[in-house]
């Protein structure tokens, strides 16, 4: 079972407004009002969810209907390329099928962390300190009282 949600209710709101609604100009002030309280609050959201938002005019991005989807290769990578319908900005996201989010990887899980121990000192190699300390040779100085 999963720890207690910091700002529960924010997520739900942010749920609620990521719906889907058949207005586009609706669904576009709703993820604008989703994006702002998410920057507001400082909430990180799911990679899943921003990729299918539009970061120039916010407008919900379904593939077909208000964005166009295309694979490309550039140096032998692959690359999906969104393009907003409604403000012509593209996106591009790498198509590899080995690669992995880092939120999806198990040692990014808090469960799976260990504590975390103490970092020792790294040893200064660029003056070493010596066992014995050499002993300083103070010469007597003479007083010569006039």
């Amino acid at each position: 079972m999963a720890g207690p949600v910091k700002d529960r209710e924010a997520f739900q709101r942010l749920n609620f407004l990521y719906q889907d609604p058949e207005n586009q100009a609706l669904a576009r002030f709703y993820c604008h009002t989703e994006r702002t309280i998410a920057k507001r609050l400082v909430l990180r959201r799911d990679p899943s969810v921003k990729r299918t938002l539009c970061r120039g005019c916010s407008s919900l991005l379904i593939p077909g209907l208000t964005c166009t989807q295309r694979q490309r290769r550039c140096k032998g990578q692959r690359w999906t390329v969104q393009t907003c319908l409604t403000c012509q900005r593209s996106q591009r996201f790498l198509n590899d099928p080995r690669h992995v989010l880092w939120g999806d990887r198990p040692e990014a899980q808090l469960g799976n962390q260990a504590d975390p121990k103490p970092p020792q000192p790294l040893p200064n190699t660029a003056h070493p300190i010596p066992a014995q300390l050499p002993k300083e040779k103070v010469q007597p100085q003479s007083s010569s009282h006039p």
